[in-house]
């Protein structure tokens, strides 16, 4: 029997001990599982320090390499997550609706979890708690599946809240790590129908499209982030520069960072020098409407870190100290830029007119769309929804960050007292 089909069959068979377990020991499972990974930090960074080490070996870029950096602070800040889950509503056994049909049964409908959640993620050890925190709380259990980067830490993560689980008398296998970093036995995962209820993939475009390609179970789809910052003729200037500034460069290699700027071409000649001069402090690179060329040269801050944007850099999602900046006429043309070559994520306007605004807001299809802030707030946490598994670019069956409530289902119960149907 193959490794993935093993961790599905013992995160199967946990997962109906799970579903049956009260709010009341769920949070007292997340308490343990914190207290766990403060006790096990030091061990922890050790672990991470080998997967940082290999992966310098490799030539890991930095953005990369933050994602997978561990240190006592962060290992503290999964750990407050996990307290935190325990502190929101509880997702299961919300009666979503209640009433009496024509023939005298009485209907509830009822949340229950999903059953099975696998994720299947890259370079981010913190998912491992994030994830098994959320699925924990919500009553599933969990197949994780961490990128080759961070399988030291996420190993001695993933053993570390087994452990504490079982302190609080839950099956380990409420949480079950593949530890092979064997590429088949994730493709192994993504045919497990009937054993596994659902996968989600986290990581970048290729990872997310071989899972939804290939995959013969359900697949809820974390998107990648070409996000985008439209700065309107009515814009105010400071403000428009702190907000890109923040959304590119205060942590570059994450989903819901602005990748590329677009410039309403009525303030082009005043706005983008400054621009340019603000994130080149910071040390980003520029891809460059040819249009602006010449305004840059003029106003002498156009540099060796300047290039001319080809086709491709309007579709790009960078993951690092790089941006495309392009010019657009009016708020009609940055929104049909922003749904040809956007993700379907994080796009956010820059505007004091309020018609703008509103003509952004229903024109743009994405998850999260912003007016004046930056897009780096799409997360579940700063959305007040606590932990997330991803942020869905998808339509169904959940949309942005999502935490507890799309890892559930729901089922009817229907009393009666003897009808039988004619």
């Amino acid at each position: 029997m193959s490794e993935a089909k093993q961790a599905a069959l013992r995160a199967r068979e946990a997962s109906r001990v799970l579903s049956q377990k009260t709010e009341e020991e769920r949070n007292k499972a997340l308490f343990a599982m914190a207290e766990g990974l403060r006790e096990k930090s030091a061990y922890i960074c050790e672990q991470n320090a080998l997967d940082m080490s290999a992966a310098r070996e490799k030539g890991t870029d930095e953005p990369l390499l933050d994602r997978l950096f561990l240190d006592e602070s962060r290992i503290n800040a999964m750990a407050d997550a996990l307290e935190d889950l325990a502190s929101l509503q509880d997702p299961i056994g919300r009666v979503q609706e209640e009433r009496e049909l024509y023939n005298g049964l009485f209907l509830k409908r009822v949340s229950v979890p999903l059953g099975v959640v696998a994720m299947v993620y890259e370079a981010r050890p913190n998912v491992t708690a994030d994830a098994a925190g959320i699925c924990i709380k919500s009553g599933n259990a969990c197949i994780l599946r961490g990128g080759s980067l961070a399988v030291h830490s996420n190993i001695v993560i993933a053993q570390t809240l087994r452990g504490a689980l079982e302190s609080v008398g839950f099956p380990a296998d409420g949480i079950v790590a593949i530890e092979s970093t064997d590429r088949v036995v994730t493709d192994e995962l993504l045919k497990l129908h009937g054993l596994v209820d659902v996968l989600i993939p986290r990581g970048g475009a290729g990872l997310i499209q071989h899972c939804v390609e290939e995959a013969t179970v359900p697949v809820i789809e974390t998107g990648v982030g070409n996000c985008h910052v439209y700065v309107h003729e009515s814009a105010d200037f400071p403000m428009a520069l702190s907000i890109i500034v923040n959304a590119k460069t205060q942590r570059p290699g994450v989903c819901n960072a602005c990748e590329s700027v677009l410039v309403d071409r009525s303030i082009a000649s005043s706005f983008v020098a400054p621009l340019v001069s603000a994130l080149r402090s910071r040390g980003v690179t520029f891809h460059i409407d040819g249009e602006l060329v010449d305004i840059l040269r003029e106003e002498e801050v156009w540099g060796d870190d300047c290039v001319v944007a080809n086709e491709n850099d309007w579709g790009k999602e960078y993951l690092d100290l790089e941006i495309s900046i392009k010019v657009v006429e009016g708020v009609e043309e940055a929104i049909a830029h922003i749904n040809h070559y956007g993700t379907s994520h994080s796009e956010a306007i820059v505007a004091c007119d309020e018609e703008a605004v509103n003509a952004f807001y229903q024109g743009v299809d994405a998850a999260a769309v912003y007016a004046n802030a930056s897009t780096r707030f799409t997360d579940g946490g700063e959305f007040g929804l606590g932990a997330e598994i991803g942020i869905s670019t998808q339509k169904l069956h959940v949309r942005g960050p999502f935490a507890l409530e799309a890892l559930t289902t729901y089922k009817y119960l229907i009393k009666g007292s003897g009808q039988v149907r004619g």
